[in-house]
């Protein structure tokens, strides 16, 4: 489908989807165009929506909402279009270090059940197989779902096809959870952990990597368009892939915990690519390290209640 088809209706946000804080107390930062903005948006037409963050938290997003008429427009590609044969591989150190991660953050014993929120292709039930757990998932994408199932080989029964909002399991079953990068795509970040946890055996963990509303490069960015006089930022992508709603602060965990009966057992910040010319990567990268300015939060939490 050309992206000239697709079909949204908006949706008005009246508060902070994770504190609960009103929007009438948060800060406008800009728009944010459905297509790439490139170095000047203002010579660029498309259809904006706005972007805010949440002065309690620092949760970034977009408001209003854009709801696409099908989820499948934004995530029914095949997995073809986007990677060659060689990704339908899982080499052994595939999810590694969250299972390293998870082995020293919870005891391991056999028979511990695992759940794959989002699980794509099925790699990381994969991983999480071969670490000893009995890995259950799901996943939105009907193309993905089919390759995961008959072209990598996981079970039907343990993989099915839907969203969040529509899958369910019974209380107190795992005792791990992975959303991978899964959270800022969903429309109600809050309700969508809250369901989680109920899946959840007390003590045990959600391991959750997000986009960071502190990433210095979106900083460095909405300042340059700010120099050139332009109201857009470099925020999200609601409308447009990767399709981002949301970016999240580790505030916006702390202050959702103490509401929903968990803890932050362990957070760290990851360091990717700058997307600016290599010759700032000297700079910019150890810079992002020691101040957690990168783009990545991966944040573990844990069942309490």
């Amino acid at each position: 489908m050309n992206r000239t088809e697709f079909t949204y209706s908006f949706k008005a946000i009246a508060s902070c989807n994770m504190c609960g804080e009103a929007v009438a107390n948060h800060k406008v930062l800009g728009k944010r165009m459905n297509r790439s903005q490139g170095k000047n948006p203002k010579n660029r037409t498309g259809i904006t929506t706005t972007v805010l963050r949440c002065n309690a938290c620092d949760l970034i997003y977009s408001n209003p909402q854009p709801i696409p008429a099908s989820i499948q427009d934004h995530y029914g590609v095949p997995p073809e279009d986007y990677w060659k044969e060689s990704y339908f591989t899982v080499n052994e150190n595939y999810f590694q270090h969250e299972i390293n991660v998870l082995k020293k953050l919870q005891e391991f014993q056999p028979g511990m059940k695992a759940l794959d929120i989002g699980a794509g292709l099925g790699k990381g039930m994969i991983a999480l197989e071969r670490a000893g757990y009995e890995t259950y998932g799901f996943e939105p994408s009907e193309p993905f779902h089919d390759r995961a199932i008959n072209k990598m080989g996981i079970s039907a029964e343990r993989l099915k096809l839907g969203m969040l909002e529509e899958v369910d399991y019974p209380e107190n079953t795992f005792d791990f959870i992975s959303f991978g990068a899964v959270l800022e795509h969903l429309y109600d970040p809050s309700a969508s952990i809250v369901k989680a946890l109920s899946w959840l055996k007390p003590g045990g963990l959600i391991q959750i990597e997000v986009p960071s509303s502190h990433w210095l490069i979106n900083r460095l960015v909405n300042f340059y368009y700010r120099l050139r006089r332009s109201d857009y930022v470099a925020n999200l992508s609601p409308m447009h892939e990767p399709y981002h709603l949301y970016e999240f602060d580790l505030k916006s965990f702390e202050q959702h915990a103490q509401k929903h009966g968990y803890e932050i057992a362990s957070h760290t910040y990851f360091v990717a690519d700058t997307y600016l010319p290599k010759s700032l990567d000297w700079l910019l990268k150890p810079w992002m390290r020691r101040t957690n300015t990168g783009m990545q939060l991966s944040i573990w939490l844990r069942k309490t209640s």
